[in-house]
């Protein structure tokens, strides 16, 4: 890849929480709010139902309504991409299948988690999903949670694919990504999946982020991105230094919880996550609520 391709569905995108309400059950009033909220600061997209949107706990139904949610608060705005991958091959060309039918932009996969599959069924995996509609496709590589790494030879058979447009890199191994980013054809994007490496992945020819903390930063987050893009490296490097404590604060336990302490600080309650995730403990609320602080001056 010798030329930053362009960024199919814009170049700062938040994987976008599941609100819920004490008793669970999806509080699509909050939802609509908050993808309204993050396209007015920073968003020119929102994924719905990743692992930021706790997908593993949502049903067929839940996650189309969330969809169609999404598109009818900002899809006249700003790009709505449905994550319709899982460890079910079938299921996930459903979803795809339903997310085109409700008006979404583009579709996003996941490894198939938990089976293990080989690099052949992972392939095949997301080329029939791909070819289920007509939506572009973002591939979903994030090791650390599926077991499986997406290897560069089954990214580049998968970017010959017209819909497989992107990959949402979360291997969390630069050396990795910038062998990767080479490899790959002109033309295929790679987007951050990590926020902690959101700028280097950037400034190696990636497109922009699949971002988790662009629900408490996403202005500051964009002009990051725009900055890294542009070749204002001081500027970049600036941002990327004041967002670091935060971006760590959101990790420190298992994504989303500290996120949704953090919404229901700075923004408005977003209820708590569904089991097996738990609340934030103490601790992490108050990283999150420190680096909070630290950031109003920017």
């Amino acid at each position: 890849m010798e030329h930053r391709p362009e960024a199919p569905f814009g170049a700062v995108l938040t994987a976008v929480i599941t609100p819920f309400h004490e008793d669970g059950s999806v509080d699509f009033g909050t939802f609509t709010r908050l993808t309204q909220h993050l396209t007015a600061h920073g968003s020119d997209g929102v994924v719905v139902c990743g692992t930021t949107g706790e997908s593993p706990t949502l049903n067929a139904v839940e996650k189309v309504a969330l969809f169609k949610a999404a598109v009818d608060a900002v899809g006249a705005r700003s790009t709505v991409v449905a994550g319709t991958g899982t460890y079910d091959t079938r299921e996930s060309i459903e979803l795809s299948k339903r997310a085109a039918e409700v008006g979404c932009h583009a579709v996003m996969a996941v490894t198939p988690y938990y089976s293990k599959p080989p690099q052949e069924g992972i392939a095949r995996h997301m080329m029939a999903i791909a070819d289920a509609t007509d939506l572009p496709m973002m591939v979903y590589n994030i090791p650390g949670r599926t077991c499986r790494l997406i290897e560069v030879d089954t990214l580049i058979r998968l970017a010959a694919h017209p819909q497989i447009v992107a990959v949402k890199d979360a291997v969390d191994d630069i050396d990795w990504t910038l062998a990767q980013i080479d490899a790959l054809p002109e033309g295929f994007a790679v987007y951050s999946g990590s926020d902690a490496l959101t700028l280097k992945i950037v400034r190696a020819g990636g497109v922009g982020v699949v971002s988790v903390a662009a629900h408490l930063a996403g202005d500051s987050i964009k002009a990051m991105v725009e900055s890294a893009i542009v070749g204002k490296d001081d500027e970049a490097e600036r941002l990327d230094a004041a967002l670091a404590p935060l971006v760590e604060a959101l990790f420190i336990e298992p994504s989303p919880m500290p996120l949704k302490a953090g919404l229901s600080l700075a923004w408005d309650p977003v209820g708590e996550p569904r089991l097996p995730l738990i609340p934030a403990s103490a601790e992490a609320t108050a990283a999150v609520r420190e680096a909070l602080v630290a950031l109003e001056g920017l």
